[in-house]
């Protein structure tokens, strides 16, 4: 996690999620209608619980959506997990041009939509966490 940068809202955000779920929280992005967390690699049944009942508790303890994303070392592995298990994806390949490292994300065209997400939310989300892990510096869906 060396070079994220993580304020003391986040900070609060992640003591208070840990606390309820036991979860170790590696990453927190807070923005004015969710709240995203990274969560180590293995972590993830422990930040939802039997029958989501940890995540539940969180959300109802902070009033506002929380979205869950497993970290993996590997990019093309964070970037599948960024995704989560809705958006079908065909292939992930991580290019280098001048300099810049592009993710460019293939899913199934009935998904295309979904992977945007409204107002372009979810590529956004993929974006910002791909280029704070993992030095991407742009995704594009294809």
């Amino acid at each position: 996690m060396s070079g994220i940068k993580i304020t003391f809202e986040e900070m609060q955000y992640i003591a208070r999620f840990e606390d309820i779920t036991s979860a170790k929280v590696i990453d927190c992005i807070v923005e004015s209608d969710r709240v995203i967390h990274v969560i180590q690699q293995g972590d993830m049944g422990l930040a939802i619980g039997k029958g989501g009942e940890n995540i539940n508790r969180a959300k109802k303890a902070i009033d506002k959506p929380i979205e869950l994303v497993e970290y993996a070392d590997e990019p093309v592995a964070f970037i599948k997990n960024i995704f989560g298990s809705v958006i079908s994806i065909k292939n992930i390949s991580i290019t280098e041009t001048d300099g810049k490292k592009i993710a460019v994300i293939e899913v199934a065209p009935k998904d295309k939509g979904l992977a945007i997400g409204k107002n372009g939310k979810n590529i956004a989300k993929v974006k910002l966490l791909a280029q704070r892990h993992h030095g991407i510096d742009d995704a594009v869906l294809k």
